[in-house]
Parts: structure tokens; C-alpha cells; sequence
């Protein structure tokens, strides 16, 4: 499963991952996506897009 919302596109981000001795190396920032069913089809939809598809 990728880990890209299907309405907006919205995907991963990248950033760093500062130890406490402030040594830096690279990470991934997931998105939240949540499983909905959305006219009879299952979409993964991350919860930025859930909050605004409820108003």
C-alpha cells in the first residue's frame, strides 16, 4: 500500500531525527491515512481530507 492519500495527493515528508546529543540523521514523517468506503469503493484517505469532506 503507498502511502499517499487518494483525494489529495498528500504523501510523506522527510526531516531530521535530532538525538539529544544533537546529532542529525535522516527520517520519514507518515501521514495519517485511515480506510474509508467512499461510493461503494474503499479509498485510503488521510484524516485532513476526512475532516473536510464531513462539513
Amino acid at each position: 500500500m503507498s502511502r499517499v492519500c487518494d483525494i489529495c495527493g498528500r504523501g510523506s515528508q522527510v526531516g531530521n531525527k535530532v538525538s539529544h546529543s544533537q546529532m542529525k540523521s535522516r527520517r520519514k514523517f507518515s501521514i495519517n491515512l485511515q480506510s474509508k468506503k467512499i461510493n461503494g469503493q474503499t479509498k485510503n484517505i488521510c484524516t485532513k481530507c476526512i475532516k473536510t469532506l464531513a462539513k
